[in-house]
């Protein structure tokens, strides 16, 4: 038999899968389906490093399991490819960011093909195809035509470096999460989709989910539902979870916000993001107000700590009760009422549910990104672009930088942005925003179902057979904003007869990141990046495979060790030379068929709960069994192969071959083990005197108490040390230890 040569293998069946259509999902199938989902990826210009493929082959494993299990598999991929960091690349290339994309994408494509992940290429997406970006045009629409999208003047987030506008959760410390430059407020017309309307239902439904808890608690931390009240302070409406300590409340504190609505005045005090852990700074605005428990007037403060964008914008300082209001009264010497009755507060609350989620943020001021189909007529308002008018492309133009305005660049093409108004005739003018990468991943994982479909975004009967997604797996840093802009996307549609289910999802699951050597974070400006394609080349793709399942758990971050890949190679290399012990005349003894059913048992089982690296040494124990072998069963052999094909599908698909198999391995049914088959035949014991381990002894597995009990004690090295004496008691855990108390 010859060498282990991965390069000719792994090209030989990349080769006869793709022209096969392998992995294809078939939308007739009368196979019970299975939806496996990875979030698709960004295609940066640098192509593919090794921490990217860790979910891929995760998922893959997953897939190819189910395939082998009888199921109609769709393991679908695409490319979230508008948004910022393809522009800022382009404009720094003096390139297109359409070009860009294309050659990023190509990139991507050929690194991951080959890695043998068996996604449907067929079903391929792309969010910045026309062909793509008109269905989410579309969509746009209709929550537009249900009041979910509307247009409003607020305060923004304004990077003046990248001269763009950021929704809340783009800004960390005060900082744009791109570039590290403090952000600035800036007031300006955005688009706003009515998020809050779902806020119930996406916390609620959480309880219908198979996602960790930590997931959901950070879902249900970012909706932030809140049981309170609702109080008169005179004309302020306070909101409070706490109306019991009514009797304490000393002052009312205002966001700034809030302040300038009630005076007209600029205090200079702007609300702080992290409000626990700054100083807190407030002016009294020199308003009185009644406290209606008390009767008293309490003084009404501009704070830092409070933010209009929770509750009602104000609330009741009660400094007995509350350590933030306590710091705050100490320093600016108001009342603080240490003793005070909490009963009558009923008299004054209005039961209410506040959350702390805001609307959507959906408009970016920036050239890559779906143009927003509406226009704007004097005579008519806003009006939506006709759906026989869609998709709204970008215009190709030479100059897309950002503008010191705020305006998107679009507004300055006026061959674009001067149109006729489709209602009136009139001249009208295009939207020049446009919407946010977060657009295009909010629905993709329906389009799936159906991505070729030019009449509709994906038809009915395909959404009923595919939807939910069975086990979708991504990122801990997207379990709180995309997981629920999806999901409220998900839900819209649900509402208005668009898609079969509620909730998008049945199972998300997360991954730990691949650290570079040393712990550190893969980086280009760090020079830690490793190319996927350097180890394919020098190890194979299916070691790369086994090593980034073997080299920690899943669900942890972990640090790459190129030396760490010696042993998933070696391995590898052990499970080709078993081909040379099977033999015919062959036969499997007890301990034999163990270790199979065992080994059966333990991966298939270790894959479910993503277990794979315990997987993986499974089967090196397995095949470290085989190899001590003279000879080995076709049987043993065969389901070994069937065990490793997920993890390793080229090696497996040749070995396959070999031994003379019908068919591909990856359609070969996967095993099945008998539970009669896992009781060890023999066992041994630890014999303990006075808890001290003296001696063994081998019995049968089915032997009983009392058997062992005689057994032990005729020991000779156990009759030493009894000397004559009869024990006091004697304790017998079966399969384990005796312990024998002298």
């Amino acid at each position: 038999m010859q060498d282990y040569d991965p390069k000719e293998i792994e090209a030989k069946w990349q080769k006869i899968w793709a022209e096969k259509g392998t992995y294809e999902a078939k939308n007739d199938s009368s196979k019970p389906k299975w939806y496996s989902l990875i979030e698709f990826p960004y295609p940066s210009g640098e192509g593919l490093h090794v921490g990217h493929p860790r979910p891929y082959i995760a998922m893959d494993i997953i897939s190819r399991k189910r395939r082998m299990q009888g199921y109609n598999v769709l393991y679908p991929i695409g490319w979230d490819a508008f948004g910022l960091q393809t522009e800022n690349f382009a404009l720094k290339t003096h390139k297109q960011p359409a070009v860009i994309t294309k050659e990023n994408t190509d990139t991507f494509r050929r690194q991951i093909q080959n890695l043998a992940i068996s996604f449907d290429w067929s079903r391929e997406i792309n969010t910045t195809d026309p062909k793509y970006y008109k269905w989410t045009q579309w969509l746009f629409l209709k929550f537009l035509e249900h009041d979910l999208a509307y247009k409003a003047k607020m305060n923004i987030n304004w990077c003046p470096k990248d001269k763009i506008g950021l929704a809340n959760e783009e800004v960390i410390d005060g900082k744009c999460e791109r570039c590290g430059t403090v952000v600035e407020k800036r007031e300006k017309e955005q688009w706003m989709l009515r998020i809050t309307k779902y806020a119930d239902r996406l916390d609620k439904d959480l309880d219908t989910v198979d996602y960790p808890e930590r997931v959901k608690t950070q879902q249900r931390n970012w909706i932030g539902r809140s049981e309170g009240a609702l109080i008169k302070f005179g004309d302020i409406e306070v909101f409070t979870t706490r109306p019991d300590t009514i009797f304490g409340a000393t002052f009312v504190a205002v966001a700034p916000e809030v302040a300038k609505k009630l005076t007209g005045n600029d205090f200079g005090i702007v609300a702080e993001t992290d409000r626990e852990s700054k100083e807190k700074k407030g002016v009294d605005t020199g308003l009185k107000v009644t406290n209606p428990a008390t009767k008293e007037q309490v003084s009404v403060w501009v704070v830092n700590y409070v933010s209009a964008d929770y509750g009602t914008g104000a609330i009741m300082g009660v400094p007995a009760d509350d350590e933030r209001d306590r710091e705050f009264a100490l320093k600016f010497n108001l009342p603080i009422v240490e003793n005070y009755t909490k009963a009558g507060f009923e008299d004054f609350g209005t039961k209410v549910t506040k959350f702390k989620l805001r609307d959507w943020i959906f408009s970016r001021q920036r050239y890559w990104g779906e143009p927003i189909p509406v226009i704007h007529c004097e005579k008519c308002g806003v009006v939506p672009v006709p759906e026989k008018d869609l998709p709204v492309t970008l215009p190709e133009v030479p100059m897309y930088e950002p503008t010191d305005t705020g305006e998107s660049p679009l507004a300055t093409i006026d061959s674009w942005v001067n149109v006729e108004c489709p209602k009136c005739g009139g001249m009208g003018k295009r939207e020049t925003d446009t919407m946010p990468n977060w657009a295009g991943s909010s629905w993709y994982f329906l389009r799936y179902a159906d991505p070729h479909n030019d009449k509709e975004f994906a038809s009915m009967e395909a959404l009923k057979y595919w939807m939910p997604v069975d086990w979708y797996n991504g990122g801990m840093e997207h379990t709180t904003l995309h997981l629920l802009y999806s999901r409220f996307w998900n839900k819209f549609f649900f509402d208005i007869g668009l898609v079969p289910t509620s909730e998008p999802y049945k199972k998300r699951t997360s991954h730990g990141l691949i650290l570079a050597e040393g712990g550190e974070k893969m980086s280009k400006s760090k020079g830690n990046v490793v190319n996927p394609d350097t180890i394919v080349n020098m190890f194979g793709a299916d070691t790369l495979r086994v090593y980034e399942m073997f080299m920690g758990p899943f669900e942890q971050a972990i640090a790459w060790s190129e030396a760490s890949l010696i042993g998933p190679r070696r391995f590898l290399e052990r499970v080709w030379k078993l081909a040379t012990k099977v033999s015919e005349t062959a036969s499997m003894n007890t301990e034999d068929e163990r270790m199979l059913n065992e080994s059966i048992k333990k991966v298939g089982g270790d894959i479910e709960v993503l277990g794979f690296n315990t997987a993986v040494s499974n089967m090196m124990i397995y095949s470290n069994y085989l190899d001590a072998k003279d000879v080995i069963t076709k049987s043993e052999y065969e389901n070994l192969l069937k065990l490793l094909a997920p993890f390793a599908p080229h090696i497996t698909e040749e070995l396959w071959e070999t031994l003379g198999q019908e068919g591909s391995v990856h359609e070969a049914p996967w095993p099945t083990f008998d539970e009669s088959k896992l009781v060890r035949s023999r066992c041994t014991l630890a014999i303990q005197v006075n808890g001290r381990v003296r001696a063994t002894l081998e019995t049968t597995a089915n032997a009983t108490e009392n058997e062992v009990k005689a057994a032990a004690l005729a020991l000779p090295e156990v009759e030493k040390w009894l000397n004559g004496a009869i024990p006091k008691k004697v304790v017998v855990v079966l399969g384990k230890v005796v312990n024998i108390v002298v």
